[in-house]
């Protein structure tokens, strides 16, 4: 499967020395619907931007910021845009980004929350589940979509819920609060979630700990490639500790 790994300008050197396929976390749009940059090489070519939405301000998602994004592309060679959307509703925006990038054979990955306004976009699939099944969740999309529309958004569970836990939501862990929380447990696979888990005590209540590693992470990869999916996406934050593995020299 082939991996774009997103990284920021501060990680670019480490990220380079795994993988040429880069896509850089560098661009959100500005209050006056302006595109605004985070400091890159002047010399930088390829790879991809990732336009974020982070504290964008509620209307920027005009003509003006396609035009200039696209132009970032062109003037880049990036092979197209992946859209980091978690806050924003710019569905107009988002398919008129996708004609424009088709002009210019140039790629745009959106959320599947944005898949009905595209015509050309491939569709960002999680992979973190915390209930129900990896390979029934990745057969239906396949079904709906088709496998080549697909790119596995290959997020990295750490998660800490209470039990019973109905919403499925729970607390995000860092890396070293789950070393210590796993230290001296017994941990478990999921099948269906292709994810590990354990349980613990905390008081009088129990609690459960799911996380991704190297190795389910690249289960999941072997699960979408069965089903014909031939891209993923890693963020370097995510995963920086376990590039090695992912990305065997």
């Amino acid at each position: 499967m082939q991996l774009t790994l997103a990284v920021t300008p501060d990680d670019l050197t480490h990220a380079k020395s795994y993988t040429p396929y880069l896509a850089h976390v560098a661009y959100r749009a500005g209050s006056d619907g302006h595109l605004l940059r985070a400091t890159l090489p002047s010399q930088l070519r390829g790879g991809m931007a990732v336009l974020s939405d982070r504290d964008a301000p509620a209307s920027p998602w005009g003509e003006g910021l396609v035009q200039e994004l696209t132009q970032e592309c062109l003037q880049r060679n990036y092979a197209g845009v992946i859209l980091d959307f978690e806050e924003t509703t710019a569905s107009g925006f988002v398919g008129s980004l996708d004609n424009a990038l088709h002009r210019y054979h140039r790629r745009l990955f959106v959320p599947e929350s944005y898949a009905a306004h595209t015509t050309y976009a491939l569709i960002l699939i999680n992979t973190a589940l915390s209930g129900g099944s990896l390979s029934e969740r990745l057969t239906q999309a396949v079904s709906q979509f088709g496998a080549s529309r697909l790119v596995l958004d290959l997020q990295r569970l750490l998660m800490d819920f209470p039990l019973p836990c109905p919403q499925g939501e729970g607390a995000v862990l860092s890396l070293d609060s789950l070393r210590d929380l796993q230290q001296g447990r017994a941990v478990y696979f999921s099948e269906e979630l292709c994810a590990r888990y354990f349980t613990y005590r905390r008081g009088n209540a129990t609690r459960f700990v799911l996380f991704d590693d190297a190795d389910t992470l690249r289960r999941k990869m072997q699960l979408g490639e069965n089903l014909g999916i031939g891209e993923g996406c890693l963020m370097y934050p995510e995963v920086a500790d376990i590039l090695d593995c992912l990305y065997k020299k």
